[in-house]
């Protein structure tokens, strides 16, 4: 028998730069035939983001090196559960002769639903997950953990086979009851190989003079949104109460937070070694990552962080919080001493301290966070999601067979490829 490949149907809520060139792997592999159906073009085009105060428009390739279409969204484009309601989907699902779907629109939207009972209507295997890595919720009410506890147990056992993107989450799954053979991870991974290479041609001493820093600066990097969740007033305070000398402390990135972290830096009598870059775009980043000497996450949610893994590929070692999702699978098995108690300003500011002491130290956790992150790569992922969609294309296959002949053994032949030969 000629060697199978698997008919993916691939459904995003918009282009995300993280999820390109996963895509573009898949396209390459041998084991796949990737259809990319996107509910909005979000990212592709420029839109405003209100959190950014600005128009966004990613300045790298999001839609090139493999097959995709646009599935026009009849919602209205809101947060709500009818904000994404793209009903051609139906039709699409039902007559592509698909052998699985993976679903990353979320639960929380009309697409999502549509999705599934076409799936299960045509006998395809549905894939989805989540990257939360807890039940509580980031507006601290408690009615939401309750419900999720009794709601989320059915709902991910909906799934042929479910895919994480973290350890956190896999956790999480488990101790919802969820069978630890149902739940594949499938790690958040960023294009390795890219951010490596910017970074190889990035000249450190001439971006670090244009933000003031001679040779003998240490440069501490805050790379987010300005929002309460990530806690960005945190990192200003340690870095005020650490008193480092000849330290400098960067925020690259905008958002509601930056009137008060201004007029704070003056207060604590730190503003003038506190500088903020405002938005910084994609193929910018390498180079702010590269000349910097600590990044720092200290937020209170972020279900992973793929900042971490961007700032480990450019040789920039990382601290952050006990609530990033990435802080156990990436900062932990290379440095723990760099994993903080979210809220602690004492610990953050004591980790300050230390880390730029030690100059040598903090360059050789650089070497090792940059040998760790290479294992977390994009290969691995895709390689995953190959391994979960033949567990959902078998769990399947195996449900329905069962359902015409109970002796018959589960084939592990994908089901469009069968349909092809009849």
């Amino acid at each position: 028998m000629p060697e199978c490949r698997y008919n993916v149907l691939v459904i995003a809520t918009r282009p995300v730069q993280y999820m390109a060139p996963l895509l573009r792997r898949m396209a390459n592999h041998p084991a796949f035939d990737v259809q990319v159906l996107y509910c909005t073009l979000w990212g592709a085009k420029a839109v405003y983001d209100p959190e950014f105060d600005a128009e966004i428009q990613w300045d790298v390739p999001l839609l090139d090196g493999y097959s995709w279409r646009h599935v026009r969204n009849r919602g209205s484009g809101a947060e709500s559960f009818f904000g994404l309601f793209n009903p051609d989907l139906w039709n699409l699902i039902r007559g592509g002769n698909f052998d699985a779907v993976l679903c990353f629109t979320g639960y929380r939207c009309a697409t999502f639903w549509i999705a599934l009972l076409a799936a299960k209507l045509s006998k395809i295997a549905f894939l989805f997950g989540t990257d939360a890595t807890t039940t509580a919720p980031r507006d601290g009410h408690a009615w939401k953990i309750i419900l999720k506890k009794i709601l989320w147990p059915r709902l991910f056992r909906l799934a042929d086979q479910v895919i994480v993107p973290s350890s956190g989450s896999l956790d999480l799954m488990i101790s919802l009851g969820i069978p630890s053979e149902r739940i594949t991870i499938t790690p958040y991974s960023v294009d390795n190989d890219w951010w490596i290479q910017q970074s190889s041609r990035v000249d450190r001493d001439a971006t670090r003079a244009l933000w003031g820093a001679s040779p003998n600066h240490t440069v501490i990097l805050f790379c987010a949104k300005l929002q309460p969740w990530k806690r960005p007033v945190d990192l200003l305070r340690a870095f005020a109460k650490a008193d480092v000398q000849n330290a400098l402390l960067l925020f690259a990135g905008k958002g509601p937070l930056q009137p008060q972290l201004e007029s704070e830096a003056a207060a604590l009598g730190v503003a003038s070694r506190v500088h903020f870059l405002g938005f910084v775009n994609q193929s910018q980043l390498p180079a702010v990552y590269t000349s910097a000497d600590l990044m720092v996450l200290p937020s209170e949610y972020d279900a992973f962080g793929v900042v971490v893994n961007e700032a480990m590929c450019c040789g920039c070692p990382v601290a952050a919080s006990d609530r990033v999702g990435a802080a156990h699978d990436l900062i932990a098995p290379v440095a723990p001493q760099l994993v903080f108690p979210c809220g602690d300003v004492d610990t953050l500011a004591g980790i300050l301290k230390d880390a730029l002491a030690d100059r040598t130290r903090l360059e050789s956790v650089a070497a090792t966070a940059l040998a760790h992150i290479r294992s977390w790569s994009p290969e691995r992922n895709v390689a995953a999601t190959l391994d979960a969609i033949q567990l959902g294309v078998t769990r399947m296959r195996g449900s329905t067979d069962k359902e015409s002949d109970s002796s018959e053994t589960i084939s592990k032949t994908p089901a469009a490829y069968q349909r092809r030969q009849r």
